[in-house]
């Protein structure tokens, strides 16, 4: 296996909700830290959002491993934030046996 080529400062976020006062919540994302990642694309397909059709494109993302229980460790529901682009995280994996790096597999939805 070769090693993956981290050219992309990729920027982690988590989602926090506060609740509003009225039995509800409002959400907010808080940087968890910067990674190094290499970003490979899938291919992209149409889905319908709340108010328009949004053009989403699947991403295997691969990452340094960090320790278990850190904060800066991805994992599902989280996002990377590349300047305005958002890559939403819905899994993670370890990429080799030796748990060296992670393999996020994420999508980027796109208004059309």
């Amino acid at each position: 296996m070769n090693a993956p080529h981290l050219n992309r400062a990729l920027v982690l976020e988590g989602v926090v909700r506060t609740p509003d006062g009225a039995g509800g919540f409002t959400e907010a994302w808080t940087v968890l830290g910067t990674l190094w990642a290499e970003v490979l694309p899938g291919s992209g397909s149409d889905t319908l959002g709340e108010e328009r059709m949004l053009s989403a494109v699947p991403y295997r993302i691969t990452v340094r491993a960090v320790p278990a229980g850190s904060p800066s460790r991805p994992k599902a529901g989280q996002r990377f934030r590349e300047g305005i682009r958002l890559f939403l995280i819905q899994a993670v994996t370890e990429r080799d046996q030796f748990g060296r790096y992670l393999t996020c597999f994420a999508r980027e939805e796109v208004p059309k």
